[in-house]
């Protein structure tokens, strides 16, 4: 690792000065130069209006940040997004695909899954609320149910039972009785049952392929040279040979049909 000389750092502090002097100097002689002030207080409201939008303001700021995360939870980017992973870990081919190229994959494949679930949100709700149709509540009623029902479809009733039962709620008689909060933990989990089943299906074959190749190199005595660095291109050639990643997106996206 480098480090920088004392000298280095002695003229990097020298220049730093003369920039923050010549900054200073330029401020006080150019009446024209104006340095920005920022400044945060808290000042007492005069009506609770004032606190009550203020604390709306925050709340949707709040919401906002965890939007992205709220989405990708509740739509089919769980389950790809794993499977995925398990693929380039089956493969042993450590960082290829790249990390970027995977989610990019996973996030299209998302969009093209949801397209009719968005559609009909935007058509059933935002819409209408955009043209001042609905109120704020119709439009969070009408936009949670096609959501809601993408969820019912994956989610297995084990997990459902459970969550309902974490949560103390009564049994329901139809899927309407179950709450939103806890239908999306008990989705979250079933989509990640369901992505590790599918995980070690892909795992099979190439675990025999690991096992075949140590086995005759341990029988000619090549005990020093990694069986992984031989397996490697036979597993490349065996997922290029059932066009793997064809077969297993068009899987995928038939698992939420």
């Amino acid at each position: 690792m480098y480090f920088p000389s004392k000298r280095a750092i002695r003229l990097c502090c020298i220049v730093i000065l003369c920039v923050a002097g010549a900054a200073q100097l330029a401020a006080q002689n150019a009446p024209g130069f104006v340095l920005p002030k920022i400044t945060f207080g808290v000042e007492q409201a005069d009506t609770p209006g004032e606190v009550s939008v203020a604390l709306q303001v925050l709340l949707l700021l709040t919401v906002l940040s965890l939007a992205p995360a709220i989405i990708i939870m509740v739509t089919s980017f769980v389950r790809i997004s794993i499977v995925f992973s398990f693929t380039r870990m089956a493969l042993a081919t450590q960082q290829m695909p790249p990390n970027q190229v995977l989610m990019g994959l996973a996030l299209f494949l998302t969009i093209f899954i949801m397209a009719p679930t968005i559609k009909k949100v935007n058509t059933d709700a935002l819409q209408p609320f955009i043209a001042q149709k609905i109120s704020a509540d119709e439009f969070y009623e009408l936009g949670i149910t096609p959501v809601r029902e993408f969820m019912f479809r994956q989610t297995r009733e084990t997990d459902v039972a459970l969550f309902m039962h974490l949560a103390r709620e009564a049994r329901p008689n139809t899927p309407a009785d179950i709450p939103t909060h806890v239908l999306i933990p008990a989705f979250i989990v079933s989509e990640m049952t369901t992505a590790f089943k599918i995980g070690v299906l892909i795992f099979v074959p190439f675990i025999i392929i690991d096992m075949v190749v140590a086995s005759v190199l341990m029988s000619m005595g090549m005990i020093m040279l990694p069986p992984v660095m031989v397996s490697l291109p036979f597993k490349i050639i065996l997922f290029y040979l059932v066009d793997g990643w064809n077969l297993l997106v068009r899987k995928l996206v038939e698992g939420f049909v």
